[in-house]
């Protein structure tokens, strides 16, 4: 039974901005006091004297100006002017000041310092996520989830063997660094102008570069120093590019995808796989005994909701499931576990899939039960987008969710779909939704 922790994660919100000030308000607090005490011993002796003979130097001066009569009056309203200006150029320089702290820590920033402290403090002891996945689809959700809280680690698929990544994977030995880079980069709060340049892409022309990602290339450079360590890259990586929370590979070892299709031919690598005109049967990773990575799984014990997708159901996400630890330890999980469904079917891997049948996929290949709830999208793309997705053989998932119901699962419906050119999740509905799951 998933647990619903309401009442803890209300009063976690609710005392959030309090939260790391308790030790600096106790330090300034006695801080206070002893001034205080400091100033009652000397202001006899010292403090009254000195500001006796500052009193009677002001009255001297104003008396030579002002008429007899006038002189007591004067000197209050001159006084009291003196104190207002004082303490406003006092607040105004203290305002100041919190805001170039603001600018010298974060650039973007354009709060106030009460509201930038707030905002900060409220992710920090907002819940525990674990998202799992690979591809765009997992970037996406983690654009949304960052803005909810910075306690999010994405555990990422190592199975691509295209393009950059491939290139990189068969050249340097290393894993295939595409999908960290696009989790990192969606979990980023530097400047815009660093998150472009991590993805930024050489083109045809740029010979021997053409195609690989800067981002691709400064991680497999950061690994080459580390001598081959990928978790302290990433780490370097995550400090150059401030990310709100952590990115963690689902395994260090260098795995490959084997796949048996409808026909019984056994295809190897990820590439080929989506490249087959048979529908998939069956999904290995080889080497098969591998070991998980420690973080994911204190993370997914941790966890206080974990969520599973979208992306690629064989490419993307069932490899993940398939590292021996992760869905033993996501099946014996308390907390709430959401896989969210894909919006379009994917050509070579998902052809004329229902969102039912993207469960049927994932129980096939994963033993246990690692879900409970699934994210159902009941929003309909415009004509002009279908007929584009249709001439590359997609289609709109149907949203069975009777079916899903039928399973044991619960769905969980509503249009969590963006279109511009293409149709994918919305990261802002999809990231709501699924804290919403929490405090329902």
């Amino acid at each position: 039974m998933a647990k619903r922790p309401t009442f803890r994660f209300r009063w976690r919100r609710l005392i959030a901005p309090a939260m790391g000030l308790r030790r600096p308000v106790i330090t300034m607090t006695i801080g206070i006091i002893i001034t205080i005490f400091g100033v009652g011993i000397t202001f006899q002796s010292l403090i009254v004297p000195m500001l006796s003979g500052v009193a009677r130097g002001w009255a001297g001066l104003v008396s030579r100006a002002f008429p007899e009569q006038q002189v007591e009056i004067t000197t209050h309203l001159i006084g009291g002017l003196i104190l207002f200006v004082g303490v406003g150029m006092a607040l105004y320089g203290g305002r100041l000041t919190g805001k170039r702290l603001i600018q010298a820590l974060d650039p973007n920033a354009g709060q106030g310092f009460v509201d930038v402290w707030v905002r900060r403090q409220q992710l920090s002891k907002g819940p525990n996520i674990v998202a799992i996945g690979g591809g765009t689809g997992l970037s996406t959700l983690l654009r949304g989830l960052k803005e909810h809280t910075s306690n999010i680690t994405a555990v990422v698929t190592v199975t691509d063997d295209g393009g950059s990544s491939g290139r990189l994977v068969r050249e340097m030995g290393i894993l295939p660094p595409g999908d960290l880079r696009n989790c990192l980069v969606a979990l980023a709060d530097a400047e815009r102008r660093m998150t472009d340049l991590f993805q930024h892409r050489f083109r045809d022309a740029a010979g021997s570069l053409s195609g690989h990602s800067i981002g691709n290339l400064l991680l497999a450079a950061l690994i080459d120093q580390s001598n081959g360590d990928v978790d302290k890259a990433l780490m370097v990586a995550s400090q150059v590019l401030n990310i709100r929370g952590r990115v963690v590979p689902s395994t260090t070892r260098s795995v490959v995808l084997r796949a048996v299709m409808e026909d019984g031919t056994e295809i190897t690598g990820e590439t080929a796989i989506v490249a087959s005109s048979h529908r998939v049967r069956r999904i290995f990773i080889e080497p098969q005994r591998v070991e998980a990575h420690p973080a994911a799984i204190a993370a997914i014990q941790n966890a206080d909701l974990i969520v599973i997708g979208p992306g690629s159901v064989y490419t993307s996400i069932i490899p993940n499931l398939l590292v021996p630890g992760l869905a033993e330890e996501l099946a014996n999980s308390t907390c709430i576990r959401a896989y969210v469904c894909n919006v379009m079917t994917q050509r070579g891997e998902s052809d004329h899939f229902t969102a039912a049948e993207h469960i049927v996929a994932l129980n096939a290949n994963v033993d246990t039960k690692v879900i409970d709830h699934v994210l159902v999208n009941v929003g309909v793309p415009s004509p002009e987008a279908l007929e584009r997705y249709k001439e590359s053989l997609q289609e709109l998932v149907v949203p069975d969710s009777d079916r899903i119901r039928a399973m044991g699962l619960v769905p969980v419906e509503g249009d969590y779909m963006s279109e511009t050119d293409v149709v994918r999740h919305d990261p802002v509905r999809l990231a709501d939704r699924i804290i919403g799951l929490l405090y329902k």
